[in-house]
């Protein structure tokens, strides 16, 4: 499959050199749309309010361990078209309280491929 590429840095569209859409394929694409889906907040999506991480309900201003976003995020990385199993590593720097890590995603054709965070 082909996805169009986002630029890593502001997460927006990007152009090749002819100034076309640029297009990105598997694995790249797979690892992408995972992290897009990380992205999303649960209820965001109009046409489909299940989608995405529950960042409200249970994420955001909760004093939850690493392990609460760990399953989750894996839960969400494995709805992605052509994910077989996604294995979460995370860390939280408690004194800026931010969580970074990443996910180590298995596609169904056997490939592997991460995405940070």
């Amino acid at each position: 499959m082909t996805s169009l590429l986002l630029d890593g840095a502001d997460w927006d569209l990007c152009v090749d050199r002819n100034g076309d859409l640029a297009l990105c394929t598997s694995p790249y694409d797979v690892a992408q749309d995972v992290a897009c889906a990380l992205r999303t907040f649960q209820g965001e999506c109009w046409y489909d309010t299940g989608r995405g991480l529950p960042y409200f309900s249970k994420l955001l201003g909760r004093s939850h361990h690493e392990a609460s976003f760990i399953a989750l995020a894996e839960e969400v990385a494995a709805t992605v078209p052509d994910v077989k199993s996604a294995r979460c590593i995370a860390a939280l720097n408690r004194s800026d309280r931010r969580l970074h890590g990443m996910i180590e995603l298995t596609l169904r054709n056997g490939e592997t491929t991460r995405v940070a965070f």
